[in-house]
């Protein structure tokens, strides 16, 4: 019993860890996720500024050749009134692509910030992707230890307590349900190490020398002696 107490802690400690991994696994899977999702959203606003300053150049492509155009045209003019006109659509077209030139510097400049901004985040998603891929295969790699290691402290449990008497082992998985787990424990000195209660100095007696089942009367574990003495000489 005390053997099988042992391999169905471990078992429930593996259990514990099964639970708990995926756990890791789901909060480094969003993390990912979530850095993923801020560089795409990055990428889309490059790519704006990119078309908006491809948008601005081809603008400034049509002000310009309106301008020259507007300009060939003004040798051509016969009266003072329509040079004055042209003059004044000349000098509102230099404003015009002035004002385009400004934008599109503006934009240029921002354009170069987010390259180097783009540069280093694909450098930083290169190395959290790595290291995703790498603590990701260490969880997996974790869970299928701990499937196995289960597996086996099942098979081992299994054929022990095929071995036990039914009755006792009735008692015991009785114990164990109501006592959290903890169906067998030592006694030392008169002390049940289960609930820390003295025992009769008959029943401490009788659990040293009797090969009967014997509970504590206070937690009603299964208890079991043990000489603390013998490994401290």
């Amino acid at each position: 019993m005390i053997e099988i107490q042992k391999i169905e802690a471990e078992a429930d400690k593996i259990r514990a860890g099964q639970k708990r991994l995926p756990a890791r696994l789901n909060e480094l899977e969003e993390g990912f996720r979530v850095f993923c999702e801020a560089m795409e959203q990055k990428r889309q606003e490059f790519e704006e500024r990119q078309k908006q300053k491809k948008e601005k150049d081809r603008q400034l492509q049509t002000g310009q050749e309106a301008l020259k155009r507007t300009r060939e045209r003004l040798s051509e003019v016969k009266t003072n009134k329509e040079y004055q006109s042209m003059l004044k659509e000349i000098e509102s077209s230099e404003v015009k692509n002035g004002k385009l030139e400004d934008e599109i510097i503006v934009l240029l400049d921002g354009l170069d910030g987010f390259q180097k901004e783009m540069k280093a985040r694909d450098e930083e998603l290169a190395l959290r992707r790595s290291s995703y891929e790498q603590e990701r295969q260490t969880i997996q790699t974790e869970l299928d230890s701990l499937t196995g290691r289960l597996e086996e402290c099942l098979l081992k449990a299994g054929k022990l307590k095929e071995a036990m008497p039914e009755a006792i082992l009735k008692k015991y998985e009785r114990i164990k349900v109501i006592r959290n787990g903890l169906a067998v424990v030592p006694a030392w000195k008169e002390i049940c190490y289960g609930c820390h209660m003295a025992i009769p100095p008959q029943m401490y007696n009788e659990l040293q020398t009797s090969e009967e089942l014997v509970t504590c009367p206070n937690c009603n574990r299964i208890l079991y002696w043990e000489d603390r003495n013998a490994g401290s000489n």
